[in-house]
């Protein structure tokens, strides 16, 4: 393997001696960065053999300078993944290593913190990253939440998956990282692409930027309630303006949706919205939720039943608030993981399933059920 030219080694040398915080590395350009708090530095490399033996011999360098370790990279590469399992301690090594799956490793890691962040996001900018940085608290609190988000958004809609742009929406409407405006933007790219909506189910159920009444008995009901009881909350929060809003969003998102990524995504929000009310549930099928909320309402140990005691006039709303809890991503489980239909043919293999959740949605919104829908635009 080539050796380093003297004048490469020297200034590498020279730059690992420093404050440095991170390395990165440009191969086609064959340019070493480092940052360190002065600033931004750059190495360009005079390759003695081929460019990437070359650049192996540079990495061995970093490794040894910022490890102890002579030739130490490799070794720690079969340590690093991407499931955040990567030691807490001596993450900012992982950062000297000019190595890309370093830098995703320490992104990815439980131990990440604020500053961190800022550093690994210098060294490699991607939008992986920065999703998985915003699941850090210390990270949406700190100064690098709103850089990764207005990243996200800015590149936003350049994504196509839908699985992508589902987790990207609820994580930039974390806290404070947009403004009213920017939420409004991503929530009229729903009208065209609904995977937007579903982020939004996910994050801010109660909060959504859409005008909706509450429904028609709403005020007597919150009046008439135990405000302490956790069904007569559930009930008081989805009869309300917010919660109508939730339910409108959720059925126009049920008669359309794009994809599996997108269904498997809504059932769990639709079911996460209720899940307040529920003790157990069987969900496997159609049946089982329907059958574990029956259970619920008639036995008086149950918070449903015992609600259900002093209000028998609101059993089918919350029959419907349990089967919605019960009716997750596992009840389209079976019909998803057999088939790889997507569009029209999916929506008619998922009807067995997304009926009786409309049935459900229209007691609680106070309507006629009608399979019949609204046209709606296209994804374009």
């Amino acid at each position: 393997m080539s050796e380093l030219a003297p004048e490469d080694e020297l200034r590498l040398n020279v730059m690992m001696a420093g404050d440095i915080q991170a390395v990165r590395i440009d191969e086609s350009a064959m340019v070493v960065y480092g940052l360190s708090g002065r600033g931004e530095a750059a190495i360009r490399l005079h390759p003695t053999g081929r460019p990437e033996q070359y650049l192996r011999r540079v990495r061995e360098m970093l490794a040894s300078s910022a490890t102890g370790s002579p030739g130490g990279y490799p070794v720690y590469l079969h340590g690093w993944t991407r499931m955040g399992q990567a030691r807490n301690k001596g993450l900012d090594c992982l950062l000297l290593l000019g190595e890309t799956e370093a830098v995703v490793s320490v992104a990815y890691s439980n131990g990440l913190t604020d500053e961190l962040a800022r550093r690994a996001w210098w060294a490699m900018p991607v939008a992986d990253n920065a999703r998985r940085m915003l699941e850090r608290e210390c990270v949406v609190q700190g100064k690098m939440g709103k850089v990764l988000a207005a990243y996200l958004v800015e590149h936003l809609p350049f994504e196509n998956s839908p699985h992508t742009i589902i987790d990207t929406v609820r994580l930039v409407l974390q806290a404070d990282l947009v403004d009213a405006e920017v939420r409004q933007k991503l929530w009229n790219r729903g009208g065209i692409d609904n995977a937007y909506h579903v982020g939004f189910l996910e994050r801010m159920p109660d909060s959504l930027p859409l005008d909706a009444e509450p429904r028609a008995d709403w005020v007597s009901v919150r009046d008439k309630l135990d405000p302490n009881h956790p069904v007569a909350v559930q009930l008081e929060r989805v009869l309300s303006a917010k919660g109508q809003a939730f339910l409108k969003t959720a059925e126009a998102l049920l008669r359309y949706p794009a994809d599996r990524d997108v269904v498997y995504a809504l059932f769990n929000a639709l079911s996460g919205y209720f899940l307040s009310v529920l003790e157990t549930c069987g969900n496997d099928t159609v049946e089982q939720a329907v059958a574990s909320a029956e259970s619920s309402c008639m036995d008086a140990a149950t918070p449903a039943g015992g609600f259900l005691r002093e209000f028998p006039e609101y059993e089918k709303e919350v029959r419907a608030m349990l089967m919605l809890a019960c009716m997750n991503s596992r009840v389209a489980l079976p019909i998803l993981s057999h088939s790889t239909a997507s569009g029209t043919l999916m929506r008619q293999r998922l009807e067995p399933v997304v009926i009786p959740m409309l049935q459900q949605i229209a007691v609680l919104r106070g309507q006629e059920f009608s399979a019949a829908a609204p046209r709606r635009r296209q994804r374009g």
